[in-house]
This record gives structure tokens, C-alpha cells and sequence, in this order.
């Protein structure tokens, strides 16, 4: 439990593991994979906290990515065990917001950091302006708000 002071830290985490086709002709992580070491994130995320896809979609929304960064620090080589680290950003807005961290457990370097935003569409497409009821529920439940 978190003091009173302290903001709640939500964060999940998960090992990947390199394979052959993830891989350029440098043995380097293509760039492309970034973003699904990033969705494997989200997914271990969403199970963890109760905020998976299917919530999102059995509420009547849609969460699609509306912005998705990343920046290399360290190469990641093919048979690699990286750990991605998974941390939500609080806010207002009818956002969802995460930053990643991909570090080498065995040297302890840090390999990549990124960001993502999601917002809310409903079901005609529409983009939603406030928080879904679900959502509001959802911060009350982890303890974001009171």
C-alpha cells in the first residue's frame, strides 16, 4: 500500500526473448520489433491491472495508438533475455499513456525507452473527449483517484 503522499505506481513487467527473426543482417533488433516488444507490454500491462483490450472493447470503446516512440541506447542482439518494463502515466485526459524500459538484466543496461498514447474512440469511430465511465472506474479501483 502507498502512503497517502505518494502517487500509485502501476508497472508490470516481462522477459523477451530474441529471436532469429527479430534480427537484421547486424544480428541488431530490427526497429520494426520495437513496437511489439512494446504491445507485449501493453498486453502484460492490460492482465495485470485489469485493463486488457476486451475490457476496453466489452465497455464500448476503442483504444487505438495515437502516438508510439522509441529510442535506442544499446544494441539488442539476437538470444538476448531483455526485461521490458511497463509503467502507466497518470493523467486527466482521456488518454492512455505508458513509458517503457528495456534493460539487459545480466549487465544491467538500460537498451531502450519509449512512449505510447492511446485515446478513446466509441463504436461509430468517435472520438471521446472525456474519461469513459469504465476508466474512471478502472483509476478508482488501482487507486489512482479517491
Amino acid at each position: 500500500m502507498q502512503p497517502d503522499n505518494q502517487p500509485v505506481k502501476l508497472q508490470a513487467s516481462k522477459q523477451l526473448e530474441i529471436r532469429f527473426s527479430e534480427v537484421d543482417s547486424m544480428n541488431i533488433v530490427w526497429h520494426g520489433s520495437y513496437p511489439l516488444y512494446f504491445e507485449d507490454a501493453r498486453e502484460v500491462f492490460g492482465h495485470k491491472y485489469g485493463l486488457d483490450y476486451m475490457t476496453i472493447f466489452n465497455a464500448g470503446y476503442y483504444a487505438p495508438l495515437v502516438d508510439l516512440s522509441f529510442k535506442y541506447k544499446s544494441p539488442i542482439t539476437y538470444g538476448m533475455k531483455p526485461v521490458i518494463t511497463i509503467t502507466y502515466c497518470p493523467t486527466d485526459a482521456a488518454k492512455i499513456i505508458f513509458d517503457y524500459e528495456i534493460t539487459d538484466p545480466v549487465s544491467g543496461r538500460q537498451l531502450a525507452t519509449g512512449r505510447s498514447v492511446q485515446v478513446f474512440m466509441d463504436r461509430d469511430y468517435q472520438l471521446v473527449w472525456y474519461n469513459p465511465p469504465f476508466f474512471e472506474e478502472w483509476k478508482q479501483k488501482v487507486g489512482l483517484i479517491k
